[in-house]
């Protein structure tokens, strides 16, 4: 039920996209506390992203989940989170912004039902 969704305004080849993918997969599963195999995540690149009035390498991560996210979780995220982003893809932690959002499990679907 977590999910971890990055645009971001580099372009990368598949297997760039998928091991950024499964780094982020592994972080968000690790950082809450939740079994990676409930983890979804997203990547999406080339985007268009000004970011302080600019356009250069950039990035905007959302985090969903249902509990597990509080402010010291979301510190050591947002840390793991712009780290792997550096390392694999050059962008800075200074140019991605991370959104987090604690969801009702009545707010959240799947395989035809929802959580709560």
């Amino acid at each position: 039920m977590p999910l971890i969704k990055l645009q971001m305004s580099n372009k990368c080849s598949q297997k760039t996209k998928e091991e950024l993918c499964c780094a982020l997969s592994k972080i968000c599963a690790k950082g809450i506390s939740k079994p990676e195999s409930y983890v979804a995540s997203l990547v999406e690149d080339d985007a268009t992203i000004a970011f302080g009035g600019n356009i250069q390498n950039s990035a905007y991560v959302e985090v969903k989940s249902i509990g597990g996210l509080n402010g010291s979780v979301n510190s050591d995220l947002s840390a793991a989170i712009c780290e792997c982003l550096e390392a694999k893809v050059g962008i800075p932690g200074s140019r991605t912004y991370i959104n987090f959002t604690d969801i009702p499990a009545s707010s959240w679907g799947c395989n035809g039902s929802t959580f709560g």
